[in-house]
């Protein structure tokens, strides 16, 4: 990535953006944005930003589910790919991605230079980090049952959250670089409050925000 121009990180509530400023600390060249939950939030408001301001890189930061036995509680996951995972139809033979009824793609690359400098800066820190798809869901997902549906129709994929795609979208449209990094604050399944551990992700969140004005 160029030395020059701003980064802007996109996260949907304040306790991220917190931890997001905590990490980076006072850097003059880049902004958070906080877009609040869900992807049509997301997307808007991103789209609304870009519109009025120039960036070399967005990336979509925040705290999100990870399937058990591909992301633990704590680790830090990059999206390879950001896939919307229940846009598309049901059918008797199952659920119909966008992409197979023709309508346009629910799946979104990533900046390939920028996943890269994150992950090899991260490697290099006391944090887990792993790199796969993370889906985007309006819905979280909160049984037993879609939780295994997820997994058996999208085996790469590593984490669950609410915006990525739209964030993804909105940097399409505008043609500005974009990528989605995520710690983990609970096992995806049925929902158990007690078993989420928000706190660990959100100190995760605030080590890897660190590393970014360094690297991209």
């Amino acid at each position: 990535m160029s030395d020059e121009g701003r980064i802007l990180i996109v996260v949907s509530v304040d306790a991220e953006k917190e931890a997001v400023q905590r990490g980076i600390g006072d850097i003059k060249n880049i902004d958070i944005l906080t877009a609040g939950v869900g992807v049509a939030k997301a997307a808007a408001a991103t789209a609304f930003k870009l519109a009025g301001e120039k960036y070399k890189l967005v990336i979509n930061a925040g705290i999100a589910g990870g399937f058990t036995g591909r992301a633990k509680i704590g680790t830090v996951v990059l999206a390879e790919q950001v896939i919307c995972a229940d846009l598309g139809a049901e059918s008797d033979s199952g659920f119909l991605t966008i992409d197979e009824l023709g309508f346009g793609s629910g799946v979104m690359d990533v900046d390939r230079p920028a996943l890269l400098s994150v992950y090899k800066a991260l490697e290099q820190t006391e944090l887990v980090v792993n790199k796969g798809e993370i889906l985007t869901l309006s819905t979280v997902t909160g049984t037993k049952e879609s939780t295994i549906e997820l997994m058996e129709r999208y085996p790469d994929a590593l984490a669950e959250a609410m915006e990525g795609f739209g964030v993804a979208s909105a940097c399409a449209l505008c043609e500005v670089p974009f990528m989605e990094m995520r710690t983990i604050s609970n096992a995806i399944g049925p929902r158990d409050r007690e078993a989420w551990r928000i706190k660990e992700a959100l100190l995760s969140l605030e080590e890897a925000s660190k590393i970014i004005s360094e690297v991209v």
